[in-house]
């Protein structure tokens, strides 16, 4: 039996979208399929997927016109090419209708829908419907992505709830080398970001305007009339870094922007609360790290996320501040209900997919689009 090869296909590579990519690209090579991930070469630095056996070919960041050309090249002899995100799977519709391309089938996962307004609003919005026509199936993270990838002229669209790793914090490791059992390391986090002595709140995110970043500042202002005063850290990088320091330096908020980190997983662990104030998600990692970690979450009742965590976080409308104030207030004055959230929490996440069985659906799609020739 020959061989199964496929091309998994990155954009700009969100952290969602990356993990699964690397956790898909385990599962496959270890059930004996030969994977090439094609991305920005610094995502394989940050996921490593060469470590779990797949092959890594760079690709420049969207916008370059060398893209197309590299992703044709790669793509010739694959069975099936597998596009993550909007970005990719343009780039790969075009590259796969490339002179003298044998044809190969298609398969897109859309992990998130396009957020711009206006004139790249309408653009992106073509390009969405084009990648949807050209896929042979498109796979959608929510139930809301499913429906808009119909609405758009996909010829197959089904659910795909992605699963990623089970957040692990780091051991914590004492001078003789051994593991030890004691809150060490979350006291730890505290001390470095400030929060020994008061809740310690976390939100996780590119620094973009649909995390809804503004509202969750307006939120930190009335935060300030509570004894002791929470301290809300959000780790991520993005274009609104500036002006969101600014506003936090003008107005004294209790807010720390801690940039891009690689311990996402002990400062969660370490935290009272966290906090998705998104204008939009399907499928939030941060949610679902939140829940695995058995820390409460308070999030917007917005895409897929009420598909996602179900009756195990408190959920608000997006972009009011008075609301999304008010819960998390409410949250830190009792301790039972995050007791309960806690344990909602960890079995909500007990219901999801797991990285096995995520790898085995899409493995049956790939199967599926290979035998219709």
């Amino acid at each position: 039996m020959t061989q199964l090869r496929t091309v998994q296909v990155l954009g700009g590579g969100s952290a969602g979208s990356s993990a699964h990519v690397r956790s898909l690209a385990a599962g496959l090579v270890a059930r004996g399929v030969r994977v090439t991930v094609c991305a920005p070469a610094e995502l394989d630095r940050l996921y490593d997927f060469v470590g779990v056996g797949a092959e890594f070919a760079p690709v420049p960041r969207r916008g370059d016109p060398a893209t197309v050309a590299a992703l044709r090249a790669v793509c010739v002899g694959a069975d099936v090419v597998h596009a993550h995100g909007l970005h990719a799977a343009v780039r790969t519709t075009l590259a796969l209708s490339g002179q003298r391309m044998p044809r190969v089938p298609l398969v897109v996962t859309w992990h998130t829908r396009a957020h711009d307004e206006g004139a790249r609003g309408r653009v992106l919005r073509l390009l969405e419907r084009r990648a949807a026509r050209a896929a042979a199936v498109v796979l959608g993270t929510c139930s809301e992505l499913v429906d808009r990838a119909r609405s758009q002229g996909a010829r197959d669209a089904r659910l795909a709830p992605v699963a990623v790793p089970v957040p692990v914090p780091a051991p914590r490791v004492g001078e003789d080398g051994e593991d030890v059992e004691d809150e060490g390391q979350e006291g730890k986090a505290r001390a470095e970001l400030g929060a020994v002595d008061r809740p310690l709140l976390m939100a996780v995110g590119s620094l973009v305007p649909h995390r809804g970043y503004e509202t969750l500042l307006d939120a930190a202002g009335q935060w300030r009339e509570l004894d002791p005063v929470p301290l809300l850290v959000i780790a991520g990088e993005g274009r609104q870094r500036g002006a969101l320091q600014r506003r936090i330096e003008a107005e004294a908020l209790p807010v720390r922007l801690v940039g891009r980190r690689d311990d996402i997983a002990d400062l969660l662990a370490a935290a009272d609360l966290a906090i998705l104030p998104s204008r939009w998600e399907a499928r939030s990692l941060l949610a679902q790290e939140a829940l695995h970690l058995g820390v409460p979450l308070v999030a917007t009742s917005v895409g897929g996320v009420p598909e996602l965590v179900g009756d195990a976080a408190e959920l608000v409308p997006y972009g009011d501040a008075g609301a999304l104030g008010e819960a998390v207030a409410r949250l830190l004055g009792d301790a039972g209900r995050r007791d309960e959230l806690v344990r909602a929490g960890r079995a909500q996440a007990g219901t999801w997919p797991t990285e096995d069985e995520t790898v085995a659906q899409v493995l049956s799609v790939y199967d599926e689009v290979v035998a219709r020739g």
